[in-house]
């Protein structure tokens, strides 16, 4: 057996059973990737993956246990090329996070700046997508962490940690009627035109049943998975914006009002997952204590340690999280 041939049942799994595209994502051909899962199946006398004429169909149920073993050794063989990088030189390396266009636009900026002052040769990569996509990455290792709120929490095979909490808020133009009210309320906000988020994103499920919750059903008659796009149609008299807080620049969104809305609309927490079993270098500690005071190296090894995403839970059950 070669860590060669466990990296492309790896490929071939991510990609659909798709031989040709796992050639394509390794710079390898084809016919060599078939030729060494031809070989592997033949050591071990059995099927990983079931033909349907030139095509994989499926995993065997064999090939289900094989695979999840051989990822195992390959996250192993990650970390061992973590430790031996760490002693070489704990200040270079590399440090990839995957996240939502919101995070990546107004939460990681000054954390970004901050990290770099500090380790200025580790090289930084960010991923952007959709909350499904991003926990995808980390699970398979693509990346190193992913943040986001929605949908990342449901990734079983990710230690998730809790980051902090946010609110939305409501933007508009300055001659919108919602400025003139004293005390803003759902309703009001109802019924008026609504632009925000699409599904999935930055707190939308949520927001839809905080409105369900009073009897509500608003008129979005935009959505958006950015939040500059959301403000743009704002600005263009579409509709009352609502937003994330974090998304609301006072230096720069001059030309519109934020309306606070402290209790009408649920709270959230955004989280971080990392793959179990990572090992930790010493600047992706110090980055996500950036993130969160909380989140110290410490902590992160108890959570690493932890044997389920319930003991997790409870490592951080009595932390008040920060709010942005």
């Amino acid at each position: 057996m070669k860590l060669q041939q466990f990296r492309y049942l790896q490929a071939i799994v991510e990609n659909n059973l798709n031989v040709t595209e796992a050639a394509e994502r390794l710079f390898t051909s084809q016919p060599g990737v078939s030729k060494q899962v031809k070989l592997l199946e033949e050591e071990l006398g059995l099927e990983i993956f079931h033909r349907s004429g030139k095509h994989f169909s499926h995993v065997t149920p064999a090939g289900q246990k094989i695979l999840a073993r051989a990822e195992n050794i390959l996250r192993e063989v990650e970390n061992i090329r973590a430790i031996a990088e760490e002693f070489g030189d704990e200040t270079r390396g590399s440090l990839s996070i995957a996240t939502t266009h919101t995070q990546a636009r107004y939460f990681l900026p000054p954390l970004i700046k901050r990290f770099r002052e500090r380790y200025p040769q580790v090289h930084l990569l960010i991923h952007q997508g959709n909350p499904e996509q991003i926990a995808q990455m980390a699970a398979s290792g693509q990346v190193d962490f992913a943040i986001a709120t929605e949908a990342i929490a449901l990734h079983r095979e990710l230690i998730m940690v809790p980051a902090y909490r946010w609110l939305h808020g409501v933007v508009v133009t300055p001659e919108h009627p919602l400025t003139k009210m004293k005390s803003l309320t759902l309703k009001a906000v109802a019924e008026h035109p609504i632009v925000t988020y699409v599904h999935g994103f930055t707190g939308r499920g949520q927001l839809e049943q905080d409105f369900q919750k009073q009897g509500l059903t608003p008129e979005v008659v935009l959505s958006a998975a950015d939040s500059d796009v959301i403000k743009t149609y704002v600005r263009l008299g579409l509709g009352a914006g609502i937003i994330a807080h974090m998304a609301f620049e006072e230096e720069t969104d001059t030309d519109l009002v934020y309306l606070p809305a402290d209790g009408l609309f649920s709270e959230h927490v955004t989280r971080v997952g990392f793959r179990r079993g990572m090992y930790l270098r010493s600047y992706m500690g110090y980055f996500m204590s950036l993130i969160a005071p909380h989140l110290d190296q410490p902590s992160l090894e108890k959570a690493l340690s932890a044997r389920n995403q319930e003991d997790v839970d409870a490592l951080f059950a009595g932390v008040t999280l920060p709010v942005h």
